[in-house]
């Protein structure tokens, strides 16, 4: 009843694909991921079972790993990014495997099962999660998920990127949601702003790192003609995180306290870019990192006015590298998102998890956006909103210092904040997926 493979990871050719489509000769194929898999009594008959039921083209199961609960999340239009986490076992119906990998007329060497399971999702309901603990596997990653959150940028894993990026463009041409290169709406016009910048800083309960950010802001140097403040947002802060700011007197420094309603990070950088203070352009630094050196901020200046003879940037991202709290350069290092490209980066905004750092903004245009209210994800919320209708420039130069830390949000996730953070990107590519549909339609 079952043909079983095992595939080695969810990185593999589209000849693999192949070879199991032509080999599968019972009325439903396993696809296994990793090696090791033990059964809970009866799993493997409940995965066919909610096949059937459903008549989805397949389903995944949460499970064990290590022993503990590893449940995964359900599949919606925006889980676009390729290393979506279905557990490792794939149970497929055959016949409708077939017929995908029948259709699957570019060979990839890396995006082989990515392309297969990106056909079976043009279909409603075809991935079908099972909420139920169906089966054991043996991690063998077993990295904090701070460790493991730049897999996807490590310059060893270019071609990688390269071949994905591709048969996501592939996919959504076929959906018709691609945007072509070059179609761009006017910038609103900027009118009477008291400086050229602003650095940003939200914080809450950052008394270890908080004078950090704002010197290295304080320390920046720009032209003559130019000008930039440092507008701090304290998000009702208990630790003490007030008072150091409060030892930090300078003329360019803004200090905002936030009422105890509920802000967050989007919240906050709300207040500050609709602050009568706030500079033309508003450039990103979270309260626990530094820029590179007292040129960041020119640099953003450089790249938003460096476009004049054509599309004007809603946004700017620049390079960044990894260190740790002493500024110790940690691996993969530095983290450019080279795989950006003017023409289909907005494209492959939907697959990547995130857009690079730091992020610069004109502030006229932001504020016809604003932030989500939220705590995680609303940057990448906003750079896929401005990138389906303005261009985004790129810095390469690294400008910035991502310090990992014991205490950074993301530093050592449970799995269910994790699936929580990843349900939730998801949502807004989502989102954004709905409305460039709807665009297109027009």
């Amino acid at each position: 009843m079952i043909s079983t493979f095992y595939l080695p990871g969810r990185v593999c050719s589209t000849a693999a694909i192949r070879e199991i489509a032509e080999k599968a000769s019972a009325q439903y194929t396993m696809i296994c991921l990793k090696p090791k898999i033990e059964w809970v009594y009866l799993g493997q008959e409940r995965m066919i079972q909610v096949l059937e039921m459903t008549s989805a083209t397949m389903v995944y199961a949460d499970h064990f790993a290590n022993g503990q609960q590893a449940p995964v999340i359900d599949y919606q239009a925006g889980a676009l990014r390729d290393d979506f986490d279905f557990g490792s076992v794939l149970l497929w119906d055959t016949a409708k495997l077939k017929a995908l990998v029948a259709q699957m007329d570019v060979n990839y060497e890396f995006a082989g099962l990515y392309d297969l399971r990106l056909r079976a999702s043009q279909t409603a309901n075809a991935l079908a999660h099972i909420p139920e603990f169906l089966y054991y596997e043996i991690e063998e990653d077993t990295r904090k998920s701070g460790e493991k959150l730049f897999d996807y940028v490590d310059p060893r894993n270019r071609q990688v990127q390269v071949e994905m990026e591709a048969c996501v463009t592939e996919h959504l041409k076929r959906i018709g949601a691609y945007l072509k290169p070059g179609e761009y709406l006017p910038l609103p016009e900027a009118k009477n702003f008291p400086v050229t910048a602003s650095v940003i800083i939200p914080c809450k309960n950052r008394v270890r790192t908080i004078a950090d950010a704002i010197h290295s802001a304080l320390n920046q140097k720009v032209r003559e003609g130019y000008s930039f403040n440092v507008i701090v947002v304290d998000d009702n802060s208990t630790d003490g995180t007030a008072e150091k700011i409060a030892e930090i007197a300078n003329d360019q420094l803004i200090y905002i306290a936030q009422d105890k309603t509920w802000h967050a990070i989007g919240g906050n950088w709300n207040v500050a870019i609709h602050d009568p203070r706030c500079g033309k352009y508003a450039i990103q630094l979270d309260s626990d990192d530094t820029y590179f050196d007292e040129t960041t901020v020119q640099k953003f200046i450089d790249a938003f006015e460096s476009n004049a003879n054509a599309p004007q940037y809603g946004m700017v991202i620049g390079t960044y590298q990894l260190t740790d709290i002493a500024g110790n350069t940690l691996p993969p290092g530095v983290i450019d998102h080279r795989e950006w490209t003017d023409n289909n980066g907005r494209n492959n905004a939907l697959r990547i998890n995130g857009l690079g750092a730091p992020r610069g903004f004109y502030v006229p245009l932001l504020r016809t956006i604003n932030y989500p209210t939220t705590k995680y994800g609303e940057d990448y919320a906003v750079g896929l909103r401005i990138s389906r209708n303005w261009p985004i420039g790129r810095i390469y130069d690294v400008v910035y210092n991502c310090r990992r830390w014991e205490d950074n949000s993301d530093a050592n996730c449970d799995i269910v904040a994790m699936n929580r953070n990843n349900w939730y990107k998801d949502r807004l590519r989502t989102f954004e997926l709905m409305a460039r549909l709807q665009e297109a339609r027009i």
